[in-house]
Parts: C-alpha cells; sequence; structure tokens
C-alpha cells in the first residue's frame, strides 16, 4: 500500500488583501476601532452563528470598544418552552431523525421584545451602539456589520466535549444525536437563510473556530476570495473520526493521531460540513465551506446543477475504513419519495463504493438473495434487534468479493454494507445523516449506548427486485470503455440509471484534458503518489494533488488538464471523477 502525503489543512491562497486579514483580539479591536467615526452615532451589529462563544466576543473585543448602550440580541428570543412548541413538528421524538425546518429566524423571536429592542437603538443619538448575538440583525441592520462565523464540525466538537447545547435549548447534557439532529434538521437550515444575505453586505468577517485564537477579514476580501475561489480547483478541510467499526489504514497513511482508537470515517468532501481555509498574507481564515455554496452558487456547480438542487452541493466524497475494524452497520437508504414525504428533503442518498484498497477476504454486502422469503428475513431482523438471536446474513444477504479498484453501486433501496478489511471511498449524494439501519451486529456505539436501528424505516424502502442476479448484472464492477489517447484511457463506471451522478475512471501515464461541461467535477487520485492540475490557458495556478484526496472543480472553471507529478512521473496512475448527469 503506497502511503499518502495526504494535506489535512489545504488552503487556497488570496491575493492583493494581506492588509484586509488580522489575527489576535488586540489587532481586530483595533481594526474595528479605526473603522469607527470620530463622532455622531453608530450602530455596530455582530451577528453570531450558533455556538459562538459570546463570552469571548464581550470580553476581548466589546469591551474594549466602550459602547454607550449594549444589547444581546438573545434577550427577545422566545423562552425554551415555547421554542420547543414551535419546533415539535420538526423535532420528532426520533433519536435521529427529525423534518427539514423551513422557518424563518425572525419566528424565533418576540416581536413586542424586538420593537423594544429597536427603541432603545433609536433612543440613543450620539456614541456607539452594539447590538450583538445570533438574531442582532433583526434588531438593526447595522452601519458595521461584523459576522461571526463557526464551522459545523467545531460545533459538533462543542457539543460532544458537554460545552455546548443547541440553540434556545439549555440541554449540554442530553444525548449527542438528539443534539446533532436539531441542529441539522433546524438550526443550520436557519441560520444558513439568515446568514447569506448578511455575507453579502458585511463589512467584516469574524474566525471564530479556535477558543481566544480569532481571526477576522473584511467583507471585501473575503467576497473576492470566494469569487477566486470558484475559478480554480480547490480542496475543503477533511475531518476525521472513531466509530465502533473503524480500522487503521487512514491512521496511518494519513498520519492521525495514534492515540485515538480507530478511525471510521473521513469526510473528505462535504462541503455543508466542512470547513474552507483562505489565506490572505500570515492569516489563515476558516469558515463554513457552505458559505461558499450559499454565496456563489452558479459558478461553482453550474447553470443545470443549481437550477436542479439550489443551494445545495449534491455530490459527497468519504471514506469508511475497516481495515482493521469491523463491518459496517447492515443498512438501506430511503427512496426518494419516502424522504421527500418524512423528513422533507428533495433527493435522496444513492451512492457507491470504490475501493482504495482492500486486505485479502474483503467483502461487500449488496442486496438480497435470490428466493429469500421478504417477511421472514424482517422477522429475522425483528428477533435480532430485541436481543434474541443475531440476523442470520448468510442466509438472506449477497456478500461480493472486493478488491482494490472495485466499484459497486448502491442506489436507494439496496440493503448493503462493507465488510471489515475495506477501505471505502464512498462516492454519494449528499444527505448522508438518511441511512436507516438493519442491524448492528448487535454492538454498542463509542458512547455506550445501542447504536439506532430503524427497522421500521427500512422495511417501508427495501427494494426487494435487488436480488443476486439484478445486484450482479446491474450494480459490480460494469466498467465500459469510452475513450482512450496517448498515455491515458477512460472508463465509464456507473452509477446505476436511477442515481444522478455519473462516475468515470482516468488510467493514465501522459496529460488528460479534462472539461467541466458546465457542472461541477468531483475527483480523487485514487491511484499515483501525485498529480499536477492545471489550465491550459493559464487562467488559474497550478494544483497538486496527492493520492487519495479530493478535490473539487468548479463549473466556472472549464478544460483543465491533469498530468502526472513529482514522483509520479512516468507511472500510471487514476482518478475517479464524478458529476450530475445533465
Amino acid at each position: 500500500m503506497q502511503h499518502a502525503s495526504y494535506d489535512k489543512y489545504p488552503e487556497v491562497r488570496i491575493a492583493g488583501f494581506e492588509h484586509q486579514a488580522w489575527q489576535s483580539w488586540n489587532d481586530i479591536a483595533q481594526a474595528v476601532q479605526r473603522r469607527l467615526p470620530g463622532q455622531g452615532k453608530t450602530v455596530l451589529v455582530i451577528e453570531c452563528y450558533p455556538g459562538v462563544r459570546h463570552e469571548e466576543l464581550y470580553e476581548h473585543l466589546i469591551t474594549h470598544l466602550s459602547p454607550a448602550l449594549l444589547i444581546n440580541a438573545e434577550t427577545a428570543r422566545l423562552s425554551e418552552q415555547h421554542l420547543h412548541e414551535l419546533l415539535a413538528q420538526n423535532l420528532t421524538d426520533d433519536r435521529v431523525f427529525g423534518v427539514l425546518s423551513c422557518h424563518q429566524l425572525n419566528e424565533f423571536f418576540c416581536p413586542d421584545k424586538l420593537a423594544q429592542a429597536r427603541r432603545e437603538v433609536d433612543n440613543v443619538t450620539e456614541g456607539l451602539v452594539v447590538v450583538y448575538g445570533p438574531g442582532a440583525a433583526l434588531v438593526h441592520e447595522g452601519d458595521i456589520l461584523i459576522y461571526a462565523d463557526l464551522a459545523r464540525w467545531e460545533i459538533q466538537q462543542r457539543f460532544r466535549s458537554g460545552e455546548l447545547g443547541n440553540w434556545g435549548a439549555n440541554n449540554e447534557s442530553e444525548d449527542i444525536l438528539r443534539r446533532y439532529k436539531r441542529a441539522f434538521f433546524i438550526e443550520w437550515r436557519v441560520f444558513d437563510r439568515h446568514k447569506t444575505p448578511l455575507l453579502k453586505r458585511a463589512d467584516f468577517l469574524l474566525d471564530t473556530n479556535t477558543a481566544n485564537a480569532p481571526a477576522m477579514v473584511s467583507g471585501e476580501a473575503l467576497r473576492h476570495a470566494l469569487q477566486k475561489t470558484t475559478q480554480r480547483p480547490f480542496r475543503v478541510v477533511p475531518f476525521f473520526d472513531p466509530g465502533v467499526w473503524g480500522g487503521q489504514w487512514m491512521k496511518d497513511k494519513f498520519t492521525l493521531d495514534p492515540s485515538k482508537p480507530n478511525y471510521a470515517w473521513c469526510f473528505d468532501c462535504v462541503p455543508e460540513e466542512n470547513s474552507l481555509l483562505l489565506r490572505f498574507g500570515d492569516v489563515r481564515i476558516e469558515i463554513p465551506s457552505q458559505d461558499l455554496v450559499l454565496l456563489h452558487p452558479r459558478p461553482l456547480l453550474g447553470e443545470k446543477v443549481h437550477a436542479r438542487f439550489g443551494a445545495e452541493f449534491p455530490i459527497r466524497f468519504d471514506f469508511l475504513d475497516t481495515i482493521g475494524g469491523q463491518n459496517l452497520s447492515f443498512q438501506v437508504h430511503p427512496l426518494t419519495e419516502y424522504i421527500q414525504q418524512h423528513f422533507g428533503m428533495h433527493y435522496t442518498q444513492d451512492e457507491s463504493y470504490y475501493l482504495l484498497e482492500a486486505e485479502p477476504g474483503a467483502e461487500v454486502y449488496l442486496g438480497t438473495k435470490t428466493g429469500i422469503n421478504p417477511q421472514e428475513m424482517l422477522d429475522d431482523l425483528a428477533s435480532a434487534q430485541r436481543g434474541e438471536k443475531a440476523f442470520d446474513d448468510e442466509k438472506f444477504v449477497n456478500r461480493f468479493p472486493a478488491r482494490k479498484h472495485d466499484h459497486f453501486l448502491i442506489p436507494a433501496g439496496t440493503v448493503h454494507c462493507s465488510g471489515t478489511g475495506a477501505m471505502v471511498l464512498e462516492i454519494s449524494a449528499t444527505p448522508y445523516i438518511f441511512t436507516f439501519k438493519l442491524w448492528d451486529w448487535g454492538r454498542l456505539g463509542l458512547d455506550g449506548l445501542p447504536r439506532p436501528v430503524h427497522l421500521e424505516h427500512g422495511a417501508e424502502v427495501i427494494d426487494w427486485q435487488r436480488d443476486t442476479q439484478w445486484v450482479t448484472e446491474h450494480l459490480v464492477n460494469h466498467f465500459e470503455p469510452i475513450a482512450a489517447g496517448d498515455g491515458w484511457r477512460e472508463e465509464r463506471t456507473g452509477l446505476h440509471e436511477r442515481e444522478f451522478i455519473e462516475t468515470r475512471r482516468h488510467w493514465f501515464s501522459k496529460p488528460v484534458l479534462h472539461h467541466t461541461q458546465g457542472g461541477v467535477n468531483v475527483l480523487n487520485l485514487v491511484e499515483g503518489s501525485e498529480a499536477l492540475v492545471e489550465s491550459p490557458e493559464n487562467a488559474f495556478e497550478p494544483f497538486v494533488v496527492h493520492y487519495a484526496e479530493t478535490f473539487i472543480v468548479p463549473a466556472a472553471v472549464g478544460e483543465y488538464r491533469i498530468s502526472p507529478h513529482g514522483a509520479s512521473v512516468g507511472q500510471q496512475l487514476a482518478t475517479m471523477k464524478a458529476w450530475v448527469r445533465g
């Protein structure tokens, strides 16, 4: 197995704005002070994403500004009980699944209290007024607007540490899955809607991801950086997480923390969850990569993809590591109409497993065996869930040998899981949370609690026609030669016709020309130590990608070229490329 020079902190370098970015509270406070006029009345609004540490803002920034009036917008928020009643239908009683919220942020505030706060601001005739906190822009649009942002992965770490509960709820000790559910289905949806127009006019963006180590960039520089990012290939910041079934391959190949028991997942390209690092001279700004999707969906995604999905990034690349680990949970994903009707999501999690590496004897579980009785299998799963017996997977489920560079297609409704000994590059549609576990091999989670099983949902969506013959004919290693040239060849590897993602594998020892054809491309270097991504017209700086790294090529890039680079020159490399079918 080759060793990866995997970059865990990829950056997009932005030139020309080095003097519009600051780090440390002292430098940030001075930059804000310089922006304030010397006389008259000024309203400074510090709008916050939920999870931002208000005490840091107050102690290190606000107090240094000596405001004549200070208003915490959250004093106008509805009570915890009122919010719970308002959101009950979205929260549901389920531990994992809720219903996507269509609320607007102003619905979570008391109109009378907002009006009172606005009157207080209006009554000040001289000096500085500071309004801060989530919803601050509902009180006043601000003469100066700072947006204090926070990445979702950092929010999850604060959930796990017990530091953070959900916005508007004193639930720091509640089950982590329920807190994540409330954030995923409600908070992040509502605050992203609120955030989008604010980022388009914000004077500053404040990066609050690291405790007592903030960074800030001007709104002008931020918007320029995001626009430039849509004109070049880039990577988002991957994050890695242990799991009960996790393996050891990523720990070794990506030089991860050896003290962790394992690493199960890596989100290598999930813009809704990952961060984007922007480098302005000596200052690095971390923002949710979703900010790029929200502000520049058309050049990023392309006209047709944006028309279909809106400001959502529909393609996901992630890693599942069971080398030295255990089987994934046996699972199924909902059909499109089911996810729409039950959860408010407009597309489902079709996916595939591409094998980056596989140990001898590795297998993928895929589809049901021909001739089984569906009700008998469901009854067996139910008995296993009650703890009466282990699920008889050998009787009901197909197992296929899994080897390096195999590709297994998994349209929604197909029962599946990766067995032990596999390093999977999962290429899928983005709504990853919608997994119905059918059987988890009798395990507890790392938290010591039973992992949630959703047999009731799963029973409603299993496609029983996906039997041995059908799966073999349609879902396993359907490689089709497409084109070839000097030192390269292209193969179609899927996905199934029910899935909206097209995937192609390019083997190459010489440069290969690609074109986005007006839609976003997502690629991973699945063979070879490193490759160079260039513009034939020198439209962007050359971009080096290493083994197993996923990178995004925005629709606006158009033509690009990938060549062997460094130690890979003269060797055969391979990329997997995905895009949304027209």
